[in-house]
């Protein structure tokens, strides 16, 4: 006990106490010693390339363990640039821990080196900010920074470090010890709450039931499919609430989403909110005399946009275990000739029918939607999707089915783009210590993949056979066709002028990124040309791959009934 210890030595062991199992993030002064430390004590340090795909790593390794993963910058700009990240993981809910090294105190306030207020600029992106003035505090902040990534609602908290800090000795007898931080408390719902809320279902003539993100976050799988199965509910899922129930079960009407949600009367939200992705509850997309019935661990949002009939304060997975024995007592279950089935099964049938002539068009240039299926048609079922991009995302919600919870990553609450990579990354490395049979998809838009395209040589790095799939139209939203380009290209106008803000260079080679260490990608512009490099890719089994596959430019998705986003009308 008598031994002296640095800082660097205290948060590393310190995060090993509390169970972090990954670091990504890019060292320099003052957290190289630092990045060391957490190594020798046993945790996996993940080098990225960008900090923000760093923090979008970690977050998503926060969501799939359900314990924060880490993201470790250096001062100033290092930190900085990972605030978006961490931004997304408090809009999303996902537990994050965010370490920065900064100037030491001493060069403070006299233009000390990357100097800059990292407690104070972070406060407004985290649930937590702090710096211990101590080494012998950093436990204390360590546990408490997980606490609150993780109870109540997750989010991001942010520790500073200054580089006098980190390397200051201290006795080891000193060091202050905190106790690992067990799993959040559970709370269970009011059960006169949950005899309304059966009731209400119960009398519904149009029930729906929305599964969301919190839902997969919670682990609440089992009992959701038990209560969709003897219940006979349609549901549908949000976009990361994708899996909870599988979306080729004979009761999910994704299909039908803009009538199941327009028509419903009784609509039973299961950790999913009512912002913008659920056009905030209200009309024109919702019926105005809708009941909502709100289940949530965070009373904050309930009645949030619109008021709901019932709110259920609780984890997600038991009520819907007590609302599933409740219907069992009853032998209740919802009729499977009803005419609200009725309805949803026509308009599912009919929708499939309106995209199945662009799924069956197979000519060139391609479109979204043979492109996708072909794609969900070639990848093993277990797959882990990750996604980004505007059509290449929205259609690929549709499209690229999941199966299992927790299989589906993307742009999230945030709408944020970039998180491709990132995500990418994190998934492969969970997979490899959880599931290593299990591949993980990156489909992006061509746009989304220049966010953090140099992500690669991290992937090649550590030996991550993740598959990219760049859906290239050569543009954001839509660019030109190598027809059209050149004469762009060749206008006497100042260039900056003459192209448009939504264009990209035309028919780039992203494959050949793949070069770069010595192997060869797939350049794609028929079906035959992508099963072939879907499967070629599948065979690869220590090194990522790159598929780029050439689409139609002005190809978009199908009509819709409403504006993806309801605007305002103020």
């Amino acid at each position: 006990m008598s031994e002296e210890v640095d800082g660097n030595l205290i948060l590393a062991e310190a995060l090993k106490d509390q169970g972090v199992e990954y670091v990504f993030g890019i060292v320099g002064i003052p957290v190289i010693e630092l990045s060391v430390a957490i190594q020798q004590v046993g945790i996996k340090y993940i080098g990225m390339r960008n900090e923000q795909a760093a923090c979008y790593a970690a977050q998503a390794i926060g969501y799939l363990t359900r314990r924060p993963g880490v993201c470790l910058v250096v001062s100033g700009p290092g930190l900085l640039h990972v605030i978006g990240g961490m931004a997304n993981a408090q809009v999303n809910c996902w537990p994050l821990l965010v370490i920065g090294g900064s100037c030491p105190q001493d060069h403070e306030a006299i233009g000390g080196f990357q100097e800059y207020p990292q407690v104070e600029a972070c406060r407004l992106y985290c649930k937590y900010t702090a710096r211990p003035p101590s080494p012998k505090l950093i436990p204390l902040h360590v546990e408490k920074a997980i606490r609150l990534a993780t109870y109540g609602r997750p989010g991001a908290c942010y520790l500073d470090f200054p580089g006098n800090i980190l390397t200051q000795n201290v006795n080891r007898g000193d060091v202050f010890k905190y106790s690992f931080v067990a799993s959040p408390p559970i709370c269970h719902p009011n059960p006169d709450d949950i005899l309304r809320v059966a009731a209400l279902i119960m009398k519904a003539e149009r029930p729906l039931v929305i599964v969301g993100k919190g839902a997969a976050y919670a682990g609440a799988e089992n009992e959701i499919r038990k209560l969709i199965e003897f219940t006979n509910l349609p549901f549908l899922p949000t976009p990361m609430g994708k899996g909870v129930v599988s979306d080729l079960d004979k009761t999910c009407v994704a299909s039908a989403r803009t009538t199941a949600l327009l028509d419903a009367d009784v609509i039973v939200l299961f950790g999913a909110r009512l912002n913008w992705i659920l056009h905030f509850g209200q009309p024109p997309r919702f019926s105005p005399d809708v009941k909502f019935i709100q289940v949530d661990i965070c009373p904050e949002e309930f009645h949030n946009s619109t008021s709901a009939e019932v709110s259920l304060l609780g984890d997600v997975g038991l009520v819907a275990r007590e609302l599933t024995t409740k219907f069992v007592q009853k032998n209740w279950c919802f009729p499977a000739y009803s005419p609200w089935w009725t309805t949803l099964l026509e308009k599912c049938k009919k929708n499939r029918m309106v995209v199945q002539d662009s799924i069956n068009n197979e000519s060139t240039p391609l479109n979204y939607y043979t492109v996708l299926h072909n794609i969900h048609r070639s990848i093993p079922e277990d797959s882990v999707i990750v996604s980004e991009g505007a059509n290449t995302m929205d259609i690929g919600r549709t499209m690229l089915l999941n199966t299992l919870p927790r299989h589906r990553l993307d742009a999230g609450t945030f709408g944020t783009m970039g998180v491709g990579l990132g995500f990418a990354v994190a998934a492969s490395m969970w997979c490899r210590q959880n599931a290593p049979d299990k591949r993980v998809i990156c489909v992006e838009g061509d746009s989304a993949f220049g966010f953090s395209g140099m992500e690669i040589e991290t992937m090649f790095r550590y030996k991550l056979p993740i598959i990219i799939i760049i859906v290239n139209n050569n543009g954001i939203y839509g660019g030109f066709t190598k027809e059209d380009w050149p004469s762009i290209q060749e206008s006497q106008d100042e260039l900056a002028l003459a192209n448009p803000p939504t264009a990209l260079s035309v028919n780039t080679h992203y494959e050949a990124m793949m070069g770069l260490f010595g192997k060869k990608g797939h350049f794609c512009e028929t079906i035959p040309e992508l099963k072939e490099a879907i499967r070629a890719s599948l065979s690869v089994q220590d090194h990522p791959s790159i598929i780029n596959v050439m689409i139609n430019p002005s190809a978009d998705r199908k009509q819709q009934s409403f504006s993806w986003l309801t605007g305002s009308k103020l």
